[in-house]
């Protein structure tokens, strides 16, 4: 298998795994001058074609990640069990009817 063809799967691989709207975790950051806080949540809006996941963080700064050198991870289903009960917390179940 060629590089090229390697490289390609790869970035397959992670825009499957990394869909828009993912969940995840920062880790920590390789060597960037204003790095994003460890444990900062955000949503992923893109991979690239170069494999950069483009994320849009809780703390309202957009970056993008690159695997293997920052590191990060996707929330598991608990942690996204919690986040929805968090914003729904205190709302009634029912629905609202305007006229």
């Amino acid at each position: 298998m060629s590089r090229y063809e390697m490289e390609r799967q790869r970035i397959a691989s992670l825009k499957e795994r990394y869909p828009a709207g993912t969940r995840l975790v920062l880790l920590q950051m390789g060597d960037d001058p204003r790095p994003i806080e460890p444990n900062t949540r955000g949503t992923v809006c893109e991979v690239d074609d170069i494999g950069t996941v483009h994320c849009s963080f809780d703390n309202g700064r957009s970056l993008g990640l690159v695997p293997g050198e920052d590191s990060f991870r996707k929330l598991t289903p608990e942690e996204l069990a919690e986040e929805h009960a968090a914003v729904y917390e205190g709302e009634d179940e029912a629905p609202v009817m305007q006229m």
